[in-house]
Order: C-alpha cells, then structure tokens, then sequence
C-alpha cells in the first residue's frame, strides 16, 4: 500500500469527527429504511394532568392520540338515588361535556387532543324506542368519523350503554335510532374508520 493511501485511510476517522462536530445528526424524519420512532408518549404526566375528581363519579373516556383513541380518566356527576333511566342520559351528557373540554396542559404536551364540539346535548328514546336509545342535538353522521369514534366508543364502554360495545344513537326527531359498535379498527384507526352501525328494531 502506498502512503497516498494510508493517508487517506487515516483521514476518514478524522472526517467522521468533523461532521459530528458540525452538528450532523441521525434523521427524525421517516426515511426509506422506515419511519423514525414516535416522539408523541401518550401518557401525561405533571401538574397538568387531569384527575377524576372524587365527588363525581369516575368514568373513562376516548381522547385522540396520535392515531388512536386511548381512554383518560374523568368523572361526571350523578345525584344518588337517580332513576336508571336519567342516570343513563345524565352520564351520557357528562360524558359529552368532558369529551368537548379541551384536554389538561400535560394531556396536550402529550399528545391528546379531541374533535367532539361543545354545545351538544342528549336526551333519552322516544316513543317505541329501546330504553337504552339516546338522541343527540346533532346527528351522528354530522360529527366527522373522529369525532363520532369518541362518543361511539366512550358511550359503548359507560353506564350510558348496556356494556356490549355497542350504543344505539339518534339525531334529532324523527330521525330513526341505529346501533353503533367501538370496534378495534375503529380504536386504532379513528381518523379513517367509521363506527359500523344497524338498524334497530322498534317496539
């Protein structure tokens, strides 16, 4: 080997120092070898984190997060001795109102966000409708498929619903009730998947 070449064997560590120096780092961005590593934790933590708050009662509810739904503790309050009946609208409205707060300092820094407007309001079946029909000021289908994922799976997994991952929801009168299920695909892939829904026999 000649020295021309020894010395440019000998320049490469030399080289390799000079553009760390320079401030050359590894990508964060997605490449063609795949996409770099989320910096999104979705899991909050300081002061600013919400908590359930101990005179509610404590309930569950589904925040976008990167492209998921992942549930955070919140609570809403119920009177004791509340019949079945408005207990389940009365949950079903606190559940909406923590779904369009706008989620704690910690819970933004991590991440979480939601889509569920402000202002809704829910009432209980109308006539022949099952009992556990709720009817909500805006239609379904007019809330966007995130937005809908939300309510669908939040409802589906409270006291709001009869626990089998599914909710019967309505707009406003006469618009007929349908029954809609949190589905895995709907959890993971809120943005692009829309809860499937049925009919629901009247009485």
């Amino acid at each position: 080997m000649n020295g021309r070449a020894v010395r440019g064997l000998l320049a490469l560590p030399l080289l390799g120092a000079l553009l760390t120096g320079c401030g050359i780092r590894p990508t964060e961005v997605p490449t063609d070898f795949g996409g770099a590593p989320s910096r999104v934790p979705c899991s909050p933590t300081g002061s600013g984190q919400a908590t359930a708050s101990p005179e509610g009662v404590p309930v569950q509810v589904f925040l976008l997060c990167g492209a998921s739904l992942v549930t955070v503790d919140r609570s809403v309050r119920v009177p004791e001795g509340t019949p079945d009946a408005r207990r389940r609208v009365m949950v079903a409205q606190g559940l909406l109102d923590q779904l369009a707060s706008a989620p704690s300092a910690g819970e933004r820094a991590a991440g979480y966000q939601t889509r569920v407007p402000g202002g809704i309001t829910v009432t209980g079946p109308g006539r022949e409708e099952p009992e556990e029909a709720l009817r909500l000021s805006t239609a379904p289908d007019k809330l966007g498929s995130p937005a809908l994922a939300q309510v669908v799976c939040t409802f589906s997994d409270s006291a709001a619903a009869e626990g089998d991952g599914s909710v019967i929801l309505a707009g406003p009168a006469p618009a007929a009730p349908r029954r809609y299920e949190c589905t895995e695909d709907v959890r993971d892939h809120p943005g692009r998947v829309q809860p499937p829904s049925s009919a629901v026999r009247l009485s």
